[in-house]
């Protein structure tokens, strides 16, 4: 047990997970929890930080102004996958430590793909509600997943993981991802093309990169448009990536099968009419958030902890 260095865990979900609030406790025994449950910034993440040599974060801002108040704050180890709330370049300025380990919930992420693909396919969600309202034939006759052309935006982690899973089902595996992995391509049979190419020859059409300025709003209206009307788009990745407004046009005018969202520019989402489609499934942000993912990104972060990288 390291008795010296004091921990503040922001993370709300790490705090209250037992699990991991046990397997810190055995390496640390100066702890502090973020037993209230506060959205921490601004000024209460600064005093909750305030104090301590390194910290476990997960959503929480970390930026320059927050840095240049906390000399004694030497490692930041990441609860999660996404950088994206993180200011690297300040990090670097303060010689701050990063703990981050990619990948570690690309399972949980690529299993809900092919459990919301399926659903689209088989019009789940309609024959659900129809069960419901009393009826008790089939409404609609839906696809397999077997054998479609699956589009993947993205080839990075959570990608490669989901490239292996649609194997079995024999899927034709179309890529788009400015950096080329050949060597996995070629293992996997993987076709590399453009992002128009993928859009307009997918059945199904699944996003897996950052947000940031060279992938913001990926497929705009004028993206989308490629898209074959029997197609299906799911976004697991990052809100701002797709132009809901016109997503919503082409669910209403059936130029689009159906989409799935788990993840909305806007948290959480405000166009209930979108949301109320039948051809369109909403989830509040769960995708990586399995137990085993949970787990297996608390214990990565309790490892970066021990970082010795700066970032």
């Amino acid at each position: 047990m390291n008795s010296t260095d004091r921990i503040a865990v922001c993370s709300r979900s790490f705090s209250r997970d037992s699990v991991l609030r046990k397997e810190l406790l055995n390496k640390y025994q100066n702890v502090t929890f973020n037993d209230k449950g506060y959205s921490l910034k601004d000024e209460m993440l600064y005093e909750f930080l305030d104090g301590h040599d390194k910290a476990i974060v997960g959503l929480e801002r970390i930026n320059d102004q927050l840095l240049q108040k906390l000399p004694q704050l030497k490692v930041i180890s990441k609860y999660g996958v996404g950088l994206e709330m993180i200011e690297i370049d300040a990090m670097r300025r303060y010689e701050k430590k990063l703990g981050w380990k990619g990948g570690v919930n690309s399972r949980a992420v690529s299993e809900l793909v092919i459990s919301h693909a399926i659903a689209l396919l088989r019009q789940v969600s309609v024959e659900h509600k129809s069960v419901l309202d009393g009826s008790w034939r089939q409404q609609h006759v839906g696809s397999q997943l077997t054998e479609k052309k699956v589009g993947i935006i993205g080839c990075g982690h959570v990608g490669k993981d989901l490239v292996q899973l649609l194997k079995p089902f024999g899927c034709e595996i179309l890529v788009y991802d400015v950096d080329e992995d050949t060597d996995f391509y070629k293992k996997y049979d993987v076709h590399p093309m453009s992002l128009d190419d993928l859009l307009s020859l997918s059945d199904i059409v699944t996003i897996h990169v950052p947000l940031n300025d060279s992938t913001i709003n990926i497929l705009s209206k004028e993206r989308l448009t490629l898209m074959k009307s029997t197609s299906i788009l799911i976004n697991l990745s990052r809100g701002g990536l797709v132009d809901e407004v016109h997503l919503k046009k082409m669910l209403l005018q059936k130029r689009i099968a159906g989409a799935a969202f788990d993840v909305f520019k806007t948290e959480p989402p405000e166009d209930k009419e979108l949301l109320e489609l039948s051809n369109f499934i909403a989830t509040p942000h769960i995708s990586g958030t399995s137990e085993e993912a949970i787990h297996a990104m608390g214990r990565a972060a309790i490892l970066g902890l021990d970082t010795n990288s700066v970032p």
